[in-house]
């Protein structure tokens, strides 16, 4: 028995209470042992290299390099995204794409190239494959953005899962940004970072990793261009990254460094180059377009674990109500469940649920369930019943199924690489629409299972059906959390196809936005909490998931006012935007913080009830191109290398720059502004970019910028859509999109085109089209005439 196991077993018993305490020590016990016995051995291994080329065979879109010892087969889509896959490796089957693979592009060729290499061309990209197996990607100019060196693969003599290496080079100015979400950043310090998602079992901060959710998606900004690198394998890994320097040594660049090493899977990747735009516009017709949310879900939330009773939720509302303040939404904890039990419903606190959701919404509000995949494995249990006769939970190698501890204690989990198991799971979300609940928060889905020592998941050795090709945990672990929002989505489809499905996730993978949206999980309470808020924010929308934000307050411990303040006015900001607390954490009503919190908490409020038709089109566009509703400054500019480094201020679409306050005591703040001229949202004083500027940042706001010429579209009076618009400077044009919701169905309406001119003394605003220019189709409001 290790010595420092029994320490924590000890240490786990004494820490919660003693049945619990005691199931997580038999529940370690119960994975190693399972995993000594159900996982291979690797024993010895053999190292191999791809080798010198020896023929070649053309294809669509490409076609396949032959080595010695591998092949390398490439393709170049329609969409101008690259494939490349070694050992035969193949874009399907994955979790990640939506659907089939792309089509080939007709127009690339496979031809020779200097010194015994072959080069794909193709429009928008050229792949350059040496004689010993590098891949280079060049842009049409032929800039190089990336080059892959030979990879190196390490097989079990016995057989088994090859793991492998590869490392990568950019150039010396790139930045690493992606990796999906990390407390750290927005961009991507040296380092090692872990592809496992991980409940880190406790508040995070910045430079606590692996997180909730982590993808093999890099996107890196270089001076030469911008390019997205996503290996589409779910094994464990880790990625080492390490900038470049430029001039180094004897005056030549050293280039900067990826190297991703891999537990098992296919080696294989898609390289998307081109504008930021442009990259994640391919990105997501690979991966899927992210889902639509309800219009309500783009408003104010409040959550906490700790709302024990219907008494207490309707003393929450009516503090709202009493004191003016917006609210959208109110989120339901495992408190409000039968002893923890998921799709159940503690009838002593809460007896009428469904009577309580009806007064909610008749207020505008709705109620959001929080799902978690554990079911307690307890025979009476409908859930447990239900599955086992199903047979939908995961088993172990020797066939028994798989047990872990999480809140209801003895639990099971389903297999949601399973589409048999995906249908029945999302049937049951028939119980929470009948509950009066409009949306799904899920939890404690990467999947956690406690343990006093060891991993706090489920056994690798756990076996899954991954559709029917069969495998272990050591595959499935890092795509169950997307899996179980599959199955969620599509069962509400089905449920309420009158209805935009609204759930969201703390864990997932490459292609989660075709489900939902994210949250950041357990931020720590403090400033750093609140950077790393951001941070996260901006990382997720890098990969593909545009809907994420934080919990407002942080999850733990006691806010102070100035830090609560500043938290929520920068989540009024963000697409989730949700205050959300521990059960033995301080309030997070703005009430509780004092009058002058609550009034400026009021304010942002009410901002963002304005601003909520941006949000909306913001949404819309996001679907249709991928392009995140919250953006690094650096996204129309990738080449600025100002830009590149800031990481305290974000762009809101194309039209609002945001910069909030992240450090105590602040008052005034400097701000990067991009290219153009910006006005202050509230003194309405223009700036003119690319300039770093000193702005004030009360604690009453923080500082906003509207590009000149925007035409922002805004709730106005009774509720109607307005368009604000923000004069363009003189002999500059400007102009919008606008997407009015239609409702809360699936329907795509149409984008409104908008164009701001000056004409003499006057801001002229036009809507675009086929006839030429026209009237608006909603009033106008004209700011910053005065001041160009």
């Amino acid at each position: 028995m290790n010595g420092r196991d029994l320490v924590r077993s000890v240490k786990a018993v004494g820490s919660v209470g003693a049945a619990q305490g005691v199931r997580t020590v038999r529940a370690a016990w119960r994975r190693r042992r399972a995993d000594a016995t159900g996982l291979p051995s690797r024993g010895a291994e053999r190292a191999r290299v791809p080798g010198p080329v020896k023929d070649v065979e053309p294809g669509p879109g490409g076609g396949v390099v032959r080595f010695s010892r591998s092949e390398l087969r490439i393709l170049v889509a329609v969409n101008g995204a690259v494939f490349w896959g070694w050992d035969g490796a193949e874009p399907e089957p994955s979790y990640a794409l939506a659907g089939r693979c792309p089509d080939p592009d007709p127009r690339a060729v496979l031809e020779p190239d200097t010194d015994g290499g072959w080069r794909v061309v193709a429009e928008r990209v050229t792949v350059v494959v040496s004689r010993h197996g590098a891949v280079e990607v060049q842009t049409p100019g032929g800039v190089t953005l990336r080059r892959d060196l030979p990879p190196r693969w390490w097989e079990p003599v016995a057989g088994g899962p090859a793991r492998w290496m590869q490392r990568s080079e950019v150039a010396a100015d790139a930045r690493f940004f992606g990796l999906g979400g990390r407390a750290s950043g927005p961009r991507l310090a040296d380092g090692t970072y872990r592809l496992w998602n991980t409940d880190p079992g406790r508040p995070f901060a910045p430079g606590d990793d692996p997180l909730y959710i982590t993808m093999p998606v890099q996107f890196v900004v270089a001076d030469g261009g911008t390019h997205l690198v996503f290996h589409d394998s779910s094994w464990d890994g880790t990625v080492t990254l390490r900038e470049g320097e430029e001039g180094a040594g004897s005056g030549h660049d050293r280039a900067g460094t990826s190297e991703l090493r891999m537990d098992g899977g296919p080696l294989r990747c898609w390289v998307m180059v081109g504008t930021p735009a442009r990259v994640l516009l391919a990105w997501a017709s690979l991966t899927g377009a992210p889902a639509l949310p309800p219009s309500w879900a783009l408003g104010h939330h409040h959550a906490r674990w700790g709302f024990g009773s219907e008494q207490e939720v309707r003393r929450v509302v009516a503090g709202y109500l009493e004191h003016g303040l917006p609210l959208d939404a109110v989120h339901l904890d495992i408190d409000h469940l039968d002893a923890h039990q998921v799709f159940t419903v503690d009838q002593d606190r809460f007896p009428k649920l469904p009577v309580l959701a009806e007064e909610l919404r008749r207020d505008g509000i709705r109620l959001v369930s929080i799902v978690d995949p554990a079911v307690r494995s307890l025979p009476g249990n409908t859930v447990y019943d239900g599955g086992t006769a199903e047979d939908a939970f995961v088993r172990d190698a020797a066939g028994e199924v798989v047990e872990g501890v999480v809140w209801p204690g003895e639990a099971v989990f389903p297999d949601f690489t399973h589409a048999r198991v995906r249908a029945w799971w999302g049937g049951l979300y028939e119980e929470r629409l009948a509950q009066g609940f409009s949306g799904f928060w899920h939890d404690m889905n990467e999947p956690t299972s406690f343990t006093a020592f060891g991993e706090s998941t489920l056994p690798r050795s756990a076996r899954h059906s991954l559709e029917g090709r069969g495998g272990d945990h050591r595959e499935a672990h890092n795509v169950y959390a997307l899996c179980m929002a599959r199955a969620g989505f599509e069962g509400l489809r089905k449920l309420a196809p009158g209805d935009r499905p609204f759930l969201f996730s703390r864990s997932g993978w490459a292609g989660m936005q075709r489900y939902g949206g994210a949250w950041s999980g357990d931020v720590a309470t403090g400033w750093p909490g609140l950077r790393a808020s951001l941070a996260l924010v901006l990382g997720l929308g890098l990969c593909g998931v545009p809907y994420s934000g934080p919990d407002i307050g942080g999850f733990d411990g006691d806010p102070s006012p100035e830090l609560y303040l500043r938290w929520f006015q920068l989540g009024s900001y963000l697409p989730l935007f949700r205050t959300h607390a521990s059960l033995r954490a301080g309030r997070r009503e703005p009430w509780e913080f004092g009058p002058e919190v609550l009034e400026h908490a009021r304010v942002a409020l009410v901002e963002r009830r304005r601003l909520l038709p941006y949000f909306m089109t913001l949404a819309h566009l996001a679907r249709r191109t991928g392009a995140p509703y919250v953006r690094p400054l650096w996204w129309w500019a990738p080449e600025e290398r100002a830009l590149r480094d800031c990481e305290d201020a974000f762009l809101l679409g194309d039209s609002l720059l945001v910069a909030p306050v992240l450090d105590p005591g602040a008052d005034r703040r400097a701000v990067q502004l991009p290219r153009g001229l910006w006005y202050d949202t509230v003194t309405e004083q223009a700036y003119e970019g690319p300039a770093q500027v000193l702005v004030d940042a009360p604690l009453s706001r923080i500082p906003v910028f509207a590009r000149a010429g925007a035409v922002i579209p805004v709730r106005g009076r009774d509720d109607r859509l307005e368009l604000e618009v923000w004069a363009p400077a003189r002999g500059r044009a400007g102009g919008g999109l606008v997407v009015p919701d239609g409702g809360e169905g699936g329907e795509e309406p149409e984008i409104e085109r908008y164009t701001a001119r000056w004409a003499g003394s006057r801001v002229v605003v036009e809507r675009e089209g086929e006839d030429g220019g026209g009237a608006p189709s909603h009033p106008v409001r004209v700011r910053g005439a005065g001041e160009r």
